[in-house]
């Protein structure tokens, strides 16, 4: 909200930009093929932008889609669009809610959870499941009647690497205690999203060329600070895959400090 006072000097406050929708939405889908069942595990979340003054001003929520049925709609679309990649789910849901005139803009973003399948003396079992939690893949899907964007990512990436790793060089003041290191282990959490330049392409599949792309750039370079790793990893990405248009990536360090073992 914005309160503005002209030359009259009568304050008029306006709406600003707004949105709602309902979070946290807990989706699993098991498919039942004779001999082998398949699991998708979805936390959805959808936001809707528009004509929803009324709601905030006069109270008037006739043209409120309710939260409930935006929570019914994602465990409805899942029978016939999560069949495939969760990019592509997110799309069908996302432009579903366009169908209401008041949305000018629909948003969905999903985490979506691993599970491996488990194996009995060796053999792949056909119906049970272990959660990883190595990684979330992210997806977050926006339409408007325009076109779509169409963002994908990964959250709480942890990897490490015990050399090719240093830091040194940094400037110095009375409270730097750090010593300059040319070999450490180097570990962090990685976060990134990327955006594509089309929704005509394979999701799965890119998206496990750059998440294959990003581990062999993290385990074979030489990394004199975290900041040149997120370069190499974008540049290789960007290179490598022409779909992706922009990525970003947060990486904070995960630090193992050595112990002096010399007093024992």
């Amino acid at each position: 909200m914005t309160a503005q006072t002209p030359a009259t000097g009568r304050t008029t406050i306006r709406l600003g930009a707004n949105n709602y929708g309902k979070a946290r939405v807990r989706l699993v889908k098991v498919t039942r093929a004779p001999g082998r069942h398949s699991l998708k595990d979805l936390t959805v979340r959808v936001a809707l932008e528009g004509d929803f003054e009324a709601a905030h001003v006069t109270g008037d929520q006739s043209l409120v889609v309710p939260t409930d049925t935006m929570k019914n709609t994602v465990y409805g679309l899942a029978k016939d669009h999560l069949t495939g990649s969760t990019e592509a789910y997110g799309l069908a849901l996302a432009r579903h809610f366009l169908g209401f005139p008041q949305v000018s803009r629909s948003t969905v973003t999903i985490q979506e959870h691993r599970w491996s399948r488990l194996s009995v003396d060796g053999t792949p079992s056909d119906h049970a499941f272990m959660r990883t939690g190595d990684l979330t893949r992210t997806a977050v899907l926006s339409t408007t009647r325009d076109g779509a964007t169409v963002d994908a990512g990964i959250e709480d990436l942890v990897v490490l690497k015990t050399t090719k790793s240093a830091f040194a060089g940094f400037p110095r003041d009375r409270f730097t205690t750090l010593p300059d290191v040319d070999d450490r282990i180097m570990a962090t959490k990685v976060t990134s999203s990327w955006r594509y330049n089309t929704t005509d392409i394979e999701f799965d599949a890119t998206y496990n060329g750059v998440l294959a792309t990003l581990l062999r750039v993290f385990a074979d370079h030489f990394s004199p600070a975290v900041q040149t790793s997120i370069w190499l990893f974008g540049e290789a990405i960007l290179a490598e895959h022409p779909a992706v248009e922009q990525i970003s990536f947060a990486l904070p360090n995960l630090h193992h400090w050595p112990v002096d073992l010399g007093p024992f």
